[in-house]
């Protein structure tokens, strides 16, 4: 029997993400003796600091990371939007599961769609792309950043904190609260993160077995939409701190991209479409074109 240690952080909805790799895993593969090893990460222990004073995506990750190289854990399994573009030296992504609902959601206490909310309305989100065009679609109503995993936000919102959440629909349908979804928000509205709703293995690059043994569940359509966007998101040179969105979609061999940088404060918005077939090329002509009508501008604003 093959064991296979699984890392990831301690959050009730990273849990279910990861047993629902491990599911993923022994569906395929019965013989297979899997454990768990979770650990609190630098980004769960500061939940009350925004992420871009406490070091970015990173701190979901690189504690995590550390236990990948110093051989105390087999795989991590991440939600792939935590993931830095770069990793560290020797750690690469091995598989990916089938995306979940990318789109980012609404969640209301009396189930209001956005376009109902009075002026005034306040909503919670502590992600600058979503403040950024929350702002441009909605300059009427406030918006305060909220951290905390889903139970900590949808508390705050019951407890009339807030009027209203902006959140990812994976992370709701996965831990199981997909009925609090008032709204689902067109991307051409509010594009999401690039690689929202995809859950992403790491591993060691020496592991070539482990890379063999996953390469039967991981999800080529999600990888490739993933790798698009990561890959966008790496020619703006940009991170978390920065409003920026994107959205792959795979039909057959062609990968359509859309992607936008926006400013902080809703005022202008930067937005630009890429079709191809090479997922790479696809998000670095994206990020070309942006950085071309000057994009720039607006990511310097905010770095």
């Amino acid at each position: 029997m093959m064991e296979i240690r699984i890392a990831s952080r301690r959050s009730p909805l990273a849990r279910a993400q990861a047993e629902l790799a491990a599911k993923t895993l022994h569906e395929r593969y019965a013989h297979l003796d899997i454990s768990f090893i979770t650990i609190e990460t630098e980004g769960d222990r500061r939940q009350s600091a925004p992420l871009v004073e406490i070091g970015g995506k990173g701190v979901f990750t690189q504690e995590i990371e550390q236990m990948l190289r110093r051989d105390e854990a087999d795989l991590a399994v991440h939600s792939l939007k935590d993931l830095p573009t770069t990793l560290p030296r020797g750690l690469r992504i091995v598989a990916a599961l089938p995306r979940e609902d990318p789109r980012d959601v609404l969640v209301t206490r009396d189930g209001k769609r956005l376009r109902d909310l009075p002026p005034g309305a306040c909503i919670g989100t502590s992600s600058p792309r979503r403040q950024a065009q929350l702002r441009l679609w909605r300059p009427d109503l406030r918006v305060e950043g909220v951290r905390g995993n889903v139970g900590t936000r949808l508390r705050k919102l019951g407890e009339g904190e807030v009027d209203g959440l902006v959140m990812a629909a994976a992370g709701l349908l996965r831990a199981g609260e997909g009925s609090r979804i008032a709204e689902y928000l067109d991307p051409e509205e509010m594009l999401p993160a690039p690689a929202q709703g995809v859950i992403a293995f790491e591993a060691r690059s020496a592991r070539k077995d482990l890379r063999d043994f996953l390469r039967a569940i991981s999800d080529r359509a999600a990888r490739r939409a993933s790798s698009a966007e990561r890959a966008f998101l790496a020619g703006l040179g940009s991170g978390c701190a920065v409003p920026i969105g994107a959205l792959a979609e795979v039909q057959g061999r062609t990968i359509r991209l859309r992607a936008g940088v926006f400013a902080t404060d809703g005022s202008a918005a930067l937005r630009t479409e890429v079709v191809g077939t090479r997922a790479e090329e696809v998000g670095k002509e994206a990020a070309l074109a942006l950085l071309r009508m000057g994009a720039e501008r607006l990511l310097r604003d905010v770095t």
